[in-house]
């Protein structure tokens, strides 16, 4: 029997929403330190149907787990399991004051986890949304993304930044998000209409609740206040962060030369230059492996031989790196083809179960 909302709950569900995944072109690392980073929507999503109930008690069941039964829990005593549960649970925690009783989700989707490409705050921002039309809320999007990142920091224990939520309730397929993660102003920017994204992800997985992340904001946190800064946004010259000890300088100096490169590659979309961006792409990269040194081998591999295809103008990681995806930037004439072949020979070279995402 197919796990409907129906036989799951017996009762059918009275509101349906969904919210995307999203890939950050560039500003990778800089929406914790006040910058600004440029993320577009994928066309994976995560989907709920959910139905208010009576009482306190919330029951969840995942499409990704099929043969496990319906996770209950109530609301006002969350408690952390270490699993997936724990974005909703955050997610109610934060909400607490505002007019939400018991309810019941069914939830699937198709963004991969681990991949770099926020699962985690689709899966935020999908619940946000169904909560916000069951419970007749008054939160709009942006009340959302914060709610959805004060649960990833205090509740689930990852210290993201605001871009993943931000890009998941804001965000559309057809232009990027140039977001500033300090006042929250945001405009969309269109992509090149000759132009196509690429993302493909490594099969190596990632975890930002894991201390590799943890360890570089601290870094950038350390650094700024040797700096006497605030933030690594509030450094004005680049030369300023030779000053401080390594690997301090290597980190900050990729948060302020990433904000300049997103700056740049905001003014080159405008201007339909897509070898610009490509080339940003490249000196983006470039600054995550050796200056932030979030980059895997595997990811490596995969950036190099996107930029051999003839046809695409420049690859870099994208999320927070140790593991995940590339995003590259292509000839959309070529974009299918060029995306086959790289992971063709990835998987030949490497053995790791590489795949494209995007174009689906």
């Amino acid at each position: 029997m197919p796990h409907t909302f129906e036989t799951l709950f017996g009762v059918a569900p009275t509101v349906t929403v969904d919210a995307p995944g999203r890939v950050n072109l560039i500003g990778e690392h800089t929406d914790y330190n006040g910058g600004f980073v440029l993320p577009v929507a994928i066309p994976q999503r995560t989907r709920i149907q959910a139905a208010a109930r009576a009482g306190r008690t919330v029951r969840l069941w995942s499409a990704q787990f099929p043969d496990s039964a319906p996770h209950t829990y109530v609301l006002g005593d969350e408690a952390r399991t270490g699993g997936w549960v724990d974005y909703v649970k955050g997610l109610t925690r934060v909400l607490a004051g505002m007019p939400i009783s018991g309810f019941d989700a069914r939830i699937e989707s198709d963004v991969p986890v681990g991949s770099g490409l926020s699962s985690s705050a689709a899966l935020q921002i999908a619940t946000g949304r169904a909560l916000r039309t069951l419970f007749g809320l008054r939160v709009d999007d942006v009340d959302l993304a914060r709610a959805g990142q004060k649960a990833e920091n205090d509740f689930v224990g990852a210290p993201v930044g605001i871009m993943d939520q931000m890009a998941c309730s804001l965000a559309d397929t057809s232009a990027a998000l140039f977001l500033d993660t300090r006042s929250l102003e945001h405009e969309r920017v269109m992509l090149p209409p000759d132009a196509a994204l690429l993302v493909i992800d490594s099969g190596v997985a990632h975890d930002h609740a894991a201390g590799d992340y943890r360890v570089r904001r601290n870094e950038c946190s350390e650094a700024s206040r040797l700096l006497g800064v605030a933030l690594l946004r509030d450094v004005a010259d680049v030369a300023d962060v030779e000053r401080l000890p390594a690997p301090l300088d290597r980190r900050a100096r990729h948060v302020v030369t990433e904000n300049a490169r997103v700056l740049e590659t905001v003014a080159a979309l405008r201007h339909g230059d897509c070898r610009r961006v490509g080339a940003l792409f490249g000196q983006s990269h470039a600054s995550m492996r050796d200056d932030f040194e979030i980059s895997v081998p595997a990811i490596d591999v995969l950036v190099r031989l996107a930029c051999n295809v003839q046809g695409v103008y420049g690859a870099r990681l994208t999320g927070g790196g140790f593991g995940g995806s590339i995003v590259a930037l292509a000839a959309a004439s070529i974009a299918r083809e060029a995306a086959a072949e790289i992971v063709a020979t990835y998987v030949r070279l490497t053995g790791n179960r590489g795949r494209c995402l995007v174009p689906e």
